[in-house]
């Protein structure tokens, strides 16, 4: 689609990826990032930048005139946050000034990145985007942020016309993870052999970054508003997970399974004592939660009305694996 695109959260992993291929395929991108943020994921991109905090309202205005479409890419993934208010500031009130600018200004298009963590969970089968959430209260602030975040997308949509579209994203795996994600350097650390153990039974919705990327740009095509996409290629254990890292690593992976009660116990444990030291600790109750609670989904809609065909996540694992092993050593990435 030709005309200007403004990719918002050009800075992380997705959306440096977004930014990416809509360059590759063509388009004039306008990127919107804070002063403070890193460019190096699109330092060798022509792309025109706008600098500001998401209290601009005056500055995101100006970023959104004349453009044909907005990937919004923002988001606060810190689950293991004591104090929740940053989950709320970023993922649900910045995001209302980004919605009110684009509803000012008349975007034609708005991409909304979302997570699987607001699709239902299901004891068989697979759970898809018609299925209503059935463990907000289990999932923690952030989880309950990112509820509300896409709730407000879709309120803006049917109350004041904007063209939203929502989509909702598996972890994401794959080349390019310049910022270092959560999830990135678990598959670091067990592509360095430095992962002593797993989490048994814990298990993700995952998709290869690409592949997330390229279901962005189909949503501006084909994608309808006041819907929302399952943007996951498949479900995916733990163990499996680490075991594909360790081998493009030539490493040994890890061989000994924490069972989920043990884990239930390190989380308690975890919990209490970010409490009284009042340090935040990435093992609580509610991460432990997280890693097991969420069931297989269906991408078939994505499909069936995006055109979107992801292929096989360990291929973008493998990737991965190796674009941090020549990060790790000083060389240039493919």
């Amino acid at each position: 689609m030709s005309g200007t695109k403004l990719v918002m959260g050009a800075s992380g992993f997705l959306g440096s990826h977004v930014t990416r291929q809509l360059v590759e395929r063509g388009d004039d991108v306008r990127v919107w990032i804070r002063q403070s943020s890193s460019t190096a994921a699109f330092d060798d991109l022509d792309v025109e930048r706008h600098f500001g905090e998401l209290e601009d309202d005056a500055a995101l205005r100006e970023a959104m005139k004349d453009v044909d479409t907005v990937f919004y890419c923002i988001v606060d993934t810190r689950a293991w946050l004591r104090d929740p208010t940053p989950l709320y500031a970023t993922n649900v009130e910045s995001l209302r000034h980004a919605l009110d600018a684009a509803v000012e200004v008349g975007v034609p298009k708005f991409v909304f990145c979302s997570t699987v963590g607001t699709i239902a969970s299901t004891k068989s089968g697979v759970a898809d985007e018609t299925m209503p959430h059935n463990w907000r209260r289990l999932g923690g602030d952030y989880i309950e942020s990112r509820i509300q975040a896409e709730d407000l997308v879709l309120q803006y949509h049917r109350e004041k016309g904007l063209p939203a579209i929502v989509l909702n994203v598996g972890t994401t795996y794959g080349p390019g993870d310049h910022g270092r994600t959560p999830h990135g350097n678990l598959v670091r650390s067990a592509a360095l052999g430095r992962m002593p153990a797993y989490a048994k039974g814990g298990s993700m919705e995952v998709v290869g970054i690409e592949d997330a990327a390229a279901a962005f740009l189909l949503a501006e095509e084909h994608g309808r508003p006041g819907e929302r996409y399952i943007v996951s290629e498949g479900f995916l254990s733990y163990k499996d997970l680490f075991d594909i890292a360790a081998d493009e690593g030539g490493v040994a992976p890890p061989r000994f399974g924490i069972p989920h009660p043990v884990m239930r116990v390190m989380g308690a444990v975890g919990g209490g004592v970010s409490r009284v030291l009042r340090k935040d600790s990435v093992v609580s109750p509610t991460s432990v939660r997280l890693m097991h609670i969420q069931s297989a989904l269906d991408h078939g809609k994505a499909t069936r009305e995006l055109g979107w065909q992801p292929t096989p996540t360990e291929g973008s694992i493998r990737a991965a694996v190796r674009w941090y092993l020549d990060q790790r050593k000083g060389a240039r990435p493919a």
